[in-house]
């Protein structure tokens, strides 16, 4: 079993933490492969989108909405991997022909076969256009809302690989029919296939401890619920090959490739991150490298929140130091910040790096910094 000497110390698992997922800025195609082949997605814009926040701190002369708007014109895809996003084709043939957990009946798929055609005649299909073609009304959805028929199949036949997302019409997914070999190849081994979605989980979110290791492995199950019972091989497989340590009594994984011990350079910057960014995304691993817990409360009851609607963990150096709320108010962002130790560092610079992320994060928006 690969494990690394001299064994690493928390602090160390920190600064590799920050340092391997925080790289220089590159392209966009080179940042997405960077992590892993896969960018969490989230519709609220506060302010800006999840994707967008993620990306403008590892893409070159990145600004809020690019993503979307290259996206006709990119390899990526939208898709489901361990939850809703961005892959690469790689990482996308890796899921399909996939499986799904609720089966459906042969009446459900002629009506899913009339939204195929539909989409086939249109060449591009807003859902909008599909239900005013083929009637089909309103049914209940999963969390007890009335949604489109139409729309629902559309996103079924999506997630089954049949259709493509070709770009967004004010947010609303415009789709076409995918490649036809998406849904229909077949894999010699699908045990190599799940080793090397595993691969790109821990490439995107490692060091991991052991529990966060085998909880990503096991929301392969949203992947690619074909090979919902290789998830436990799986994360045998994984420890057997990844490098790893015990460290204050936890077991810490990550790629054999890589030392946590070597000395990774954190420059003395302030970022602030996407409440799902790689760096803070595992709220296990975050308590344990940090001390303290971070809760996404943007649905949480306004009454209820302890930081704010979407409190943008405030990372100094390799140290994730408080939070800050961000808005824009009459084309001027204003920042709130928090901290847990109810108070600003006295770092000597610290005042000039908060001032000089405020003006990134400004600039990224198109607005004037405060």
């Amino acid at each position: 079993m690969p494990a690394t000497s001299p064994s690493p110390d928390l602090a160390a698992l920190r600064r590799h933490a920050v340092a391997r997922s925080l790289f220089p800025p590159t392209t966009l195609m080179a940042a997405v492969e960077r992590l892993g082949g896969f960018v969490q997605a989230d519709p609220l814009r506060a302010p800006a989108r999840a994707q967008d926040l993620t990306l403008r701190h590892r893409v070159k002369g990145y600004r809020a909405g690019d993503l979307e708007r290259r996206y006709p014109r990119l390899p990526l895809r939208e898709d489901f991997f361990i939850n809703y996003g961005f892959v690469t084709p790689e990482l996308r043939a890796l899921m399909h022909p996939r499986g799904t957990r609720r089966v459906w009946d042969p009446a459900r798929w002629q009506l899913a076969h009339a939204v195929l055609a539909e989409v086939e005649r249109l060449g591009e299909a807003h859902p909008a256009d599909v239900d005013a073609a083929l009637g089909h009304g309103a049914v209940k959805n999963w969390f007890g809302g009335n949604s489109r028929l139409s729309t629902e199949l559309l996103d079924g036949l999506h997630y089954r690989g049949h259709l493509d997302v070709v770009r967004r019409d004010s947010g609303t997914r415009v789709y076409r029919l995918a490649p036809p070999t998406l849904a229909q190849q077949a894999h010699v081994d699908p045990q190599a296939a799940m080793d090397t979605m595993a691969d790109a989980l821990v490439r995107k979110y490692a060091p991991l401890p052991a529990g966060s290791l085998s909880q990503l492995i096991n929301m392969l199950f949203n992947a690619a619920h074909q090979w919902q019972d290789l998830r436990k091989p799986t994360i045998a497989r994984a420890k057997e090959r990844l490098a790893h340590a015990r460290v204050d009594g936890i077991d810490w994984y990550w790629p054999a490739c890589e030392d946590p011990t070597r000395g990774w350079r954190i420059p003395s910057q302030v970022r602030l991150l996407a409440p799902f960014d790689p760096v803070v995304w595992d709220r296990r691993r975050f308590e344990l490298l940090w001390g303290w817990a971070y809760r996404f409360e943007a649905y949480t009851p306004a009454a209820k929140r302890v930081r704010g609607h979407y409190a943008l963990p405030l990372l100094w150096r390799d140290q994730v130091i408080g939070w800050a709320n961000a808005s824009v108010r009459s084309g001027r962002l204003q920042l709130d910040c928090g901290y847990v130790a109810s108070r600003a560092p006295r770092d000597a610079g610290f005042k000039a790096a908060l001032a000089a992320e405020r003006a990134r994060l400004a600039e990224f928006l198109g607005v004037a910094a405060e």
